[in-house]
């Protein structure tokens, strides 16, 4: 019988294979079995039970998927599957199911599809159950068949969705006639429910009756064809009878008529091997004659062995399922050319392409901003890393989104995937513990994605678990599921708006099989028996309620997607002979793919391949199970199914897989019996997991396809590929991985255009390189080089980043045209220029220094907020012999900078541009840089002689042409303007041969090429310049012969030059006038080059006119001509003219246009184009005849602006105000054309490489100058191009300097280009079309708190004065100020401003600025002249008795401060504050005040600002005592002071007192240097730490902050200290310490910004903190060095007191600001301060929450300001020190502060004007007259009552003195008349009286 049983198998299948082989696939011939029982399953049959049909009273019995796979492989097609209508309903009714039993059978089906095979599903036999029929009664009964009917409905509704056959009763004959009847109709009835739940549906429902039955029942009246869908027969046939079959068959099919039959069951008996051949014969004619039969049932045809008769090796090696049996068999047939044939095809337009990042492989920041700690955090941590490395910093992408969304536009993706860090949002892993901080983070993100057009898609989880988490057990515990679900609602809740694509998981079999199975990921568990698959349970449900909150609540608002990223290899069979090995590869992938997409995307189970095997395995070992495997619930697979809205598939790689017997060993591979290997010959990674084999994924995908999608469609989103490389060597240059993703790709490609797959999405991992888990950074993934080596983390484009992006931009590997032309551009207007006079002598262009010379500097530095209008152009430069290199590829001629820069020592290392930036072979990374950019236009260069070799049409080089052509449309995909300079300084050394631009013939030639370029670009091209900076052409190329071509005739060449240059480009402009400009519509001009010029002396006015002067010989040279008359100006006509005279030249050196010349010269612009870097000083000077030079021709001298910041180049300082000027004097000089500013930039040495301040700097200061131009003064600023795009050859500075937005790595021969931070500052300018005021900037009108405390402040030894009267002893400052050289001018405060003696002119001024409170002052040495409490000096508090009763009497409330720095100088001899018995004088003199003074005082200050008092005091030694290095003991002893004076007040006078006591700390704002910089973000904090945190924590927290305390005691035992330079507090002392505060005192002025620097072993302060600072150049300055303007910085830094310290009671008690210099009562810098400072005051109270209880202005008046001396003057009121009076003169700061304090805030002048902004009437009683001391404007003088500059003073001295001696000789003059006419009288007298004598 066994051999019977072979040869009918063979057989059989062969009569199976002609049965199928029909034309029409509907009608494929059923070969059915079954139905299933005990005995094939188990080997016995149950006891008593005659058919043993397997009725699902126990559960389903082990070993069954693999037996119905083993019917599969046979050929089986269909499978009884009689159910148990008792055992299903065992009451009857459809309401009481039995539940087990139900899942029983829908488990049995389900497997039964799984595997292929249909089931025909039989409701009941015959006779009515037992338990049936004794409560309803027989068929007769009508109860019963209504309870039949529900039952067969209930059947329906359970299982109808897994069969499409079903028979109603199969042994319908063995019914009595009356039965049969009454069964009949409970047929009909169940027949038409059928048909109404499934309409249209194949297969249908039928009743089973034996051969000799069909007559009578289709003879019956009551059935007809219609009431079944085809008819179910049992056939008996005895071989020993040798009835005739054929004949009877054909008979019973006379008597069925149309309807279709199925032969149920055939049962054959005793017939021998050939009798079943003639059998079968018999069927198969049947069949091909008649398609009415359906098939037959083959169990006594084909034996069906047992289980058990099955051989172990079948089951083991189980067939593999149809699904990858038919993927696997489509391919295998391939030859390998066939599978990598290439196809060149285009993907489904709106595809998109992607690229990713996963939270903690990139993003750093991994304690920032309060994230909690995540798994991969503490592994890092515990050192289980490569090289110990660790993901605390990654990318440091977490301050870089501007950094990394760059990267995503210069790639050109539509998509980008990263991940959320849960523990980021949620630290604790649970709602929580929300963290807003970490939200923004992704808010910004996603933001910045869509405002670059890229569509985010996130993934919830990839990897990161937070550690709180964990520690309950993380994925194992089913806690999990609720708490990722909340995560993912909150998610859905705050980012669902703008993200339309989720990944609930990315690739969790890895955290399952590596991270709780293997444990090689964290949390490192090697649990693979139970962790494991816990794991994936716990997932799964976690991702289907993730699933279910988003198509619940947010779904139908927000419109996105929700899938699953799976990840999966694809497995084929190692040896594609063996059976065994397929089906191993498909149980592979079944362990992989299987173990998460089947119960998503099939039944909400895992797959049965998967099921089966462990069940082997568990019956195999039951000593040691191999896996426990979790089970669904009915209700957990239901909720599980179908969620996903798409399958995502991150794929890097396949396995050649075989067959193994694992025995009991845990794991995939044990538990799979499989192996998996690799082909030697596939191509190696980095990776040992990774080998490439491209064909794999298109294979994957069409098992996808076939095994997941083809019930449920959705679409597929490849969501990660990729391969690594090795950290080392050439990283840049990635030509394996160029390959890798080229071929990849193109087999999606394949998938989608050959196979039909829906593949939607395809996204290469990853963006850049990242923290590979236990790998590190050792395994490279990225498209982008980061270099973790730099605290920048800069990130540089690899090959395989332009790569991808070629791809994206052809949308796949369809060839494309080399060039397009672009339809529809736009033409420019230009704006006619009209002739205009000469211009004048000075021009009239020098109101333009009238307007602005004058200005302070607050009021030039002001920063202006607005925005350039729309349509603005917004651009960078470059030029062709700077950037391109190929100086001789492709048939380029050599230029003169090629002949000049090959010559070795003309350029600083030899230096040339041969290579240069390599454009010419990298167009596609600079339209890279230029995407990435989203600038507007792009200024370059064509370099002549690339396209004309030798200068002359004649040489035409059609390549050179070429690629212009390909920049040009490069540039116009991506919407960029090209701006093209016809001319910038690189001539064919072929021309310069013929004398280059000192020969007339050159004006055609230059024509001849420019028409050639307009004819072949111009109609892409709309924006021509003709000649860039024809002035250093002329002059330094022909003149200082410093450039090619290095002629040296300064005093003819640069004129004759010049003269032909202007006419070349009036020529080229009518060439295009008069040819071009009809059809293409361009502007041409000419880019100028400018330094704006400021007079020395703006009063004196020959200063002015050299100044005009300078700027005419420099722009007007080639302005004039071109933009006013055609002529040059008459200023250099006038100076030429004079000097060639002079020199005893017939004839001006500088040539002279004809008129015909002037009127072809006049006009040829249509726009301004400037060139514009610095600003010079100038000045008159009579200069040399000789040698003649075009530079004395000038008569002026140039200088540097000294007070600006230098550059790497020099002379060419960073002078930003020049350049508004500069717009202002064209616009006036040349009739308010348009202007273009067509270069600007800052040039920084190459130790400046990516984070470029300087630069921002540069560009924040300049565009606002240009902002001011345009949107204050009118100036016309149509563009601005910043130069330059990156770095390149510099001329003569080769590559010692660098202008570029990108840094070029020159050394190294990919010039690699990376983005500086200045490039992603210049995007945010461009996007934001300027500077759109900030909220920081924005007013916000409001009122503070009635009884908000408003005070002004000073200081005991600041005012007094008095320094020895009435028995003051001496102070620390009275010594320091004594001593030469310690305090600027020898000043000291000896009067100071004699408050000692002027307390009533003190409170007078008060009054005036209406303050509710005062802050002063106690000198120690005034009441305590030793500073000890052993006498006390009565005068001295009488003086403060005085104070605080004139202060109570003008109803202002006292503020008293202990302590601000005058240490009794008695005490400091002793060792002052670095001695703690300091402490104690200090509660001692605290406790003799409260007892005297407290009584009226209700708050007080203990110490004001420690820090100055320990740092500068005691460790610079630049405030008194002057002591170097003890800062930190000193700052000890300090604290403890504070606490025993707080205490002294705590227990003694509080409760009587009833006042407040604290402390004042003052502080700076910290902002990094570069925000998106970790290290400075660190150095920010640090500082912050070490400067308020120094003294504020240990009273508001307890104890030194632990940033002080690791820092300085790692730093003290590194350096071979015993301990810590940090002097530690007891802990009693901590203690008391602690909360030793009633408010906060703060003193704020200023912020910095921060950046790290290592001091090395430096052991001191500045080493400890290891950080600098800078302040921002755009920030105001004050009269203090250290002070600029930065109201932002007061509300960041009480918003950080509110944070760090527990929102505890603010005071401010002192903000002010300082001048210097001369005197302006008109302080507009100082009102300007304090409403920008107390307006951020009131943000923060109001806006953030903040306790803000008073505010103190410092200060009152001017006064000794410390080591500044007097010079530094922060007063509201001005203190005239040259009276002996000292009166103190209101500023006008002080009107404006005493108007805040009136209206308490800001009224809203929208609500109409505010009563508080009335002035009060002046006081009646006669006030003190203080005569007033005129204070005149800079540069002004009072000469004898009148206001006059010091030049018009001397001259009036002058003209006095000459008057006045004049009148002296007058005077002489009279006298001498006078006694001469005396004399005369007296002779005439003595005449007379001689006469009359006589």
């Amino acid at each position: 019988m066994v051999f019977l049983g072979k040869v009918l198998s063979l057989y059989f299948i062969s009569v199976y294979g002609c049965l199928c082989q029909e034309d029409n696939d509907q009608h494929k011939a059923i070969l059915l079995t079954g139905p299933m029982t005990n005995q094939q399953v188990n080997g016995k049959a149950s006891e008593g039970t005659a058919l043993d049909t397997f009725d699902c009273t126990r559960p389903l019995p082990l070993g069954s998927r693999v037996y119905l796979e083993y019917l599969q492989s046979r050929g089986i097609t269909h499978f009884k599957v009689p159910l148990s209508w008792a055992q299903l309903l065992p009451t009857g009714l459809s309401s009481q199911p039995q539940q087990a039993v139900v899942t029983c059978y829908q488990t049995l089906l389900k497997q039964l599809v799984e595997v292929g095979l249909q089931p025909l599903v039989v409701l009941h036999g015959s006779t009515v159950p037992e338990a049936l029929r004794s409560r309803f009664g027989g068929w007769e009964s009508p109860q019963l068949l209504e309870v039949f009917k529900q039952y067969a409905e209930f059947a329906f509704q359970e299982f109808g969705e897994l069969a499409n056959s079903w028979v109603t009763l199969s042994h319908l004959d063995e019914l009595r006639d009356a039965e049969i009847h009454k069964a009949l109709h409970a047929h009909i009835n169940i027949y038409h429910h059928y048909h109404q739940l499934f309409p249209g549906r194949d297969g249908g429902i039928s009743v089973g009756v034996k051969a000799n039955t069909v007559p009578i029942i289709c003879d019956t009246q009551l059935v007809v064809k219609k009431y079944f869908d085809f008819l179910s027969v049992q056939i008996q046939y005895d071989c020993t009878t040798r009835e005739n079959l054929e004949e009877g068959l054909q008979s019973l099919m006379g008597k069925s008529g149309d309807n279709p039959i199925l032969f149920y069951e055939l049962n054959i008996n005793d017939c021998s091997p050939g009798q079943l051949l003639s059998l079968t014969e018999i069927l198969k004619e049947l069949r091909n004659e008649d398609e009415n039969v359906l098939g037959f049932d083959v169990v006594d045809l084909f034996e069906i062995p047992t289980a058990d008769a099955i051989p172990k090796s079948s089951l083991q090696t189980s067939p593999s399922s149809p699904t990858y049996h038919n993927i696997w068999s489509k391919f295998a047939t391939m030859t390998t050319s066939e599978r990598d044939v290439f196809l060149n095809e285009s993907f489904p337009i709106g595809f998109h392409w992607a690229t990713s990042s996963e939270s903690f492989k990139v993003e750093g920041g991994w304690s920032e901003d309060g994230k909690g700690e995540t798994i991969w955090d503490c592994f890092g941590h515990e050192n289980k890393v490569f090289d110990n490395q660790t993901a605390d910093l990654a990318c440091d992408s977490y301050h870089k989104v501007d950094y990394d969304v760059y990267l995503l536009r210069g790639l050109h993706v539509n998509t980008y995937q990263f991940s959320i860090s849960w523990a980021r949002i949620f630290p604790s892993g649970h709602q929580g513990s929300h963290s807003e901080k970490g939200v923004l983070y992704y808010d910004k993100l996603i933001n910045a994605l869509i405002e670059s057009g890229i569509q985010p898609v996130v993934t919830l989880y990839h990897w990161d678990l937070p550690q709180a988490l964990q520690d309950y057990g993380g994925w194992t515990n089913a806690s999990i599921v609720e708490a990722f679900k909340d995560y993912a609602d909150f998610c859905f809740s705050r980012f669902g708006d703008r993200v339309k694509i989720w990944n609930t998981f990315s690739s969790p079999w890895v955290v399952s099989h590596a991270g709780y199975g293997t444990g090689e990921h964290p949390p490192g568990v090697k649990d693979y028996v139970v962790a494991s698959y816990q794991v994936t349970h716990n997932m799964l449900k976690s991702h289907a309620e993730a699933w279910h909150v988003y198509n619940d609540k947010h779904r139908k608002k927000q419109g996105g997607k929700v899938g699953i990223a799976l990840n999966s290899d694809w497995a084929e069979p190692m040896d594609p002979s063996r059976p065994e090995d397929v089906a191993a590869a498909d149980r592979y992938l079944q362990f992989m793919l299987g173990w998460f997409a089947h119960p998503i995307f099939v039944d909400g189970d895992y797959p049965t391949t998967l099921k089966t095997q462990i069940e082997q395995k568990t019956n195999e070992c039951p000593l040691s199970e191999p896996a426990i495997l979790p089970v669904f619930t009915v209700e957990e697979s239901q909720r599980i199914h179908g969620t996903a809205d798409f399958l995502g598939l991150n794929h890097y790689t396949s396995r050649l897989v075989n067959n193994s017997d694992g025995g009991c060993i845990p794991g995939p591979q044990g538990v799979g019996d499989f192996q998996a290997h690799v082909d030697p010959s596939w191509s190696s990674t980095a990776s040992d997991w990774i080998h490439s084999a491209p064909w794999g994924l298109r294979r994957l995908l069409n098992y996808i396809s076939a095994e997941y999608l083809n019930v449920t469609k959705v679409p597929v989103h490849i969501t990660g590929n990729g391969m690594p490389t090795e950290y080392s060597g050439d990283s840049l240059n990635d030509t394996s991985r160029i390959e890798y993703m080229r071929s990849y790709i193109n087999e999606a490609l394949k998938a989608i255009h050959l196979d039909g797959i829906d593949v939607q999405r395809f996204t290469v991992q990853s963006l850049m390189d990242g923290f590979e888990g236990p790998q590190g950074y050792s395994e490279r993934f990225g498209l982008h080089h980061v270099n973790f080596d730099l605290p920048d983390r800069p990130r540089t484009p690899k090959q395989s980043a332009y790569f991808y992006a070629e791809v994206i931009e052809k949308n796949g590997f369809a060839s494309t045209k080399d060039f397009f032309y672009v339809q529809g551009l736009k033409n420019l207007e230009p704006k006619k220029l009209y002739s205009m006079p000469p211009s004048k002598v000075p021009s009239q262009a020098k109101v333009v220094w009238k307007k602005f010379s004058s200005q302070t500097n607050f009021q030039r530095k002001l920063y202006h907020y607005g925005i350039f209008p729309q349509g603005f152009h917004w651009g960078v430069s470059s030029s062709a012999y700077q950037i391109e290199g190929g100086w001789n590829a492709d048939g380029k001629g050599p230029s003169v900078w090629d002949t000049f820069s090959q010559k070795p020592g003309t350029i600083p290392a030899n230096a040339n541009g041969d290579v240069a930036c390599d454009s010419y072979s990298r167009l596609e990374e600079d339209l890279y840089m230029l995407r990435a950019l989203r600038i507007k236009s792009y200024r370059f260069s064509l370099s002549w002689s690339r396209i004309f070799s030798n200068g002359q049409h004649t040489s035409l080089n059609q390549k050179g042409v070429d690629y212009y052509n390909r920049l040009i449309d490069g540039l116009l995909a991506y919407n960029i303007t090209p701006m093209v300079t016809l001319y910038h300084w690189d001539l064919p050394q072929a021309l310069q041969n013929l004398n280059g631009w000192d020969n007339v013939n050159m004006i055609d030639i230059f024509n001849d090429f420019c028409d050639f370029c307009f004819a072949t670009f111009g109609d892409r091209v709309k924006f021509w310049m003709t000649f860039n900076q024809p002035h250093t052409i002329a002059w330094s190329g022909y003149g200082l012969g410093q450039i090619p071509p290095n002629v040296k005739k300064p005093g003819d060449a640069p004129y004759r030059v010049a003269h032909n240059l202007i006419k070349a480009h009036a020529k080229t402009y009518h060439t295009y006038d008069e040819k071009y400009r009809k059809s293409q519509g361009g502007l041409v001009s000419i880019a100028l080059n400018a330094d704006w010029i400021e007079p020395k002396d703006i009063n004196i006015p020959r200063e002015v006119v050299a100044a005009d002067r300078a700027l005419q010989f420099q722009l007007g040279w080639f302005a004039h001509p071109i933009f006013k008359n055609g002529d040059y100006p008459d200023a250099m006509k006038w100076q030429v003219g004079n000097k060639s005279e002079l020199q005893g030249l017939s004839e001006s050196r500088l040539p002279a246009f004809t008129e015909e010349e002037k009127a072809y010269i006049r006009g040829t612009a249509d726009i301004f184009c400037i060139n514009h870097y610095t600003t010079k000083i100038a000045s008159h000077i009579t200069a040399r005849l000789t040698p003649q030079s075009y530079d004395y021709d000038r008569d002026l001298s140039e200088a540097e602006e000294g007070d600006s910041p230098t550059t790497a180049i020099s002379n060419q300082r960073a002078v930003a105000w020049g350049l508004r000027r500069l717009l202002n004097w064209i616009k006036e000089e040349y009739g308010d054309p348009e202007i273009y500013i067509t270069e600007n930039g800052v040039a920084t040495d190459t130790k400046s490489t990516v984070d470029d301040t300087d630069r921002i700097f540069y560009y924040k200061t300049y565009i606002d100058e240009a902002l001011k131009a345009h949107n204050l003064d009118g100036v016309k600023v149509r563009g601005y191009i910043a130069s330059s795009l990156m770095d390149s050859f510099e001329w003569l500075s080769g590559y010692k300097v660098g202008f570029g937005l990108h840094h070029i790595d020159f050394t190294n021969p990919n010039r690699p280009r990376t983005p500086k931070h200045s490039a992603h500052y210049y995007y945010q300018v461009i996007k934001d079309n300027g500077f759109p005021k900030p909220d920081d900037e924005k007013i916000l009108y409001g009122q503070f708190p009635k009884g908000f405390s408003w005070s002004t402040a000073s200081a005991s030894y600041q005012i007094e004065g008095s320094w020895r009267a009435h028995g003051k002893g001496l102070s620390i400052w009275d010594k320091f100020t004594h001593t030469p050289l310690r305090v600027g001018n020898n000043d000291n405060g000896d009067i100071a401003c004699d408050s000692y003696n002027k307390i009533d002119k003190d409170v007078e001024v008060l009054k005036k600025l209406k303050v509710t409170h005062y802050r002063f002052s106690i000198s120690w040495t005034r009441v305590l002249p030793d500073g000890t409490n052993k006498h006390i000096n009565e005068a001295g508090l009488n003086y403060y008795h005085r104070l605080l009763d004139a202060l109570e009497a003008a109803n202002i409330q006292p503020q008293v401060t202990l302590y601000h720095w005058d240490l009794p100088l008695a005490l400091q001899k002793v060792g002052g504050w670095e001695n703690e018995t300091t402490v104690q004088r200090f509660r001692d003199y605290a406790d003799v005040v409260f007892s005297r003074l407290g009584d009226r005082v209700k708050f007080w200050i203990t110490l004001n600002e420690p820090y100055i008092v320990a740092n500068l005091g005691y460790g610079y030694g630049t405030f008194a005592p002057g002591i170097v290095g003890k800062q930190y003991i000193a700052g000890h002893n300090l604290i403890k002071a504070h606490a025993e004076a707080w205490h002294v007040y705590n227990d003694k006078y509080r409760a009587k007192q009833g006042g407040l006591i604290s402390i004042t700390i003052n502080s700076d704002w910290v902002e990094p240097r570069n925000p998106h910089k970790q290290e400075d973000v660190d150095a920010a904090r640090r500082i912050l730490q070490f400067f308020i945190g120094w003294f504020a924590h240990p009273i508001f927290n307890g104890d030194y902050n632990d940033v002080m305390k690791t820092i300085i005691r790692e730093r003290s035992l590194a350096a071979g200290l015993p301990k810590s330079r940090l002097p530690e507090f007891k802990p009693e002392e901590i203690k008391r310490i602690k909360g030793t505060h009633d408010y906060f005192g703060f003193n704020h002025y200023t912020t910095i910004l921060a950046f790290p620097v290592d001091f090395g072993d430096r052991q001191d302060y500045e080493g400890d903190r290891g950080a600098g600072s800078i302040q921002d150049r755009s920030w105001i300055e004050s009269g203090s060095f250290w002070l600029k303007i930065t109201p932002f910085g007061f509300r960041r830094i009480l918003n950080f007191i509110k944070d760090e310290y527990g929102n505890p009671p603010i005071y401010v008690t002192e903000n002010g600001i300082s001048e210097r210099g001369a005197v302006d009562l008109n302080d507009l810098h100082r009102k300007h301060y304090y409403e920008s400072y107390i307006n951020q005051a009131l943000k923060a109270l109001r806006l953030d929450g903040v306790d803000l209880r008073g505010y103190t202005a410092w200060s009152l008046m001017d006064n000794f300001e410390w080591a500044a001396g007097f010079a530094e003057r922060f007063g509201l009121f001005f203190v005239n020190r040259s009276d002996p009076t000292l009166p103190r003169i209101s500023k006008g700061s002080a009107s404006r502060y005493a108007t805040i304090i009136t209206c308490n805030g800001f009224p809203d002048p929208a609500l109409g004007p505010h009563e508080c902004l009335n002035p009060e009437p002046e006081a009646t009683s006669a006030p003190t007259v203080t005569t007033p001391v005129p204070v005149l404007p800079l540069n002004m003088v009072d000469f004898l009552g009148l206001e006059l500059s010091a030049h018009d003073a001397e001259l009036a001295l002058y003209v006095i003195f000459v008057l006045l001696l004049l009148s002296v000789i007058g005077v002489i003059f009279v006298v001498y008349r006078l006694l001469r006419a005396k004399r005369k009288l007296k002779t005439t007298t003595v005449e007379s009286l001689r006469m009359e004598r006589m």
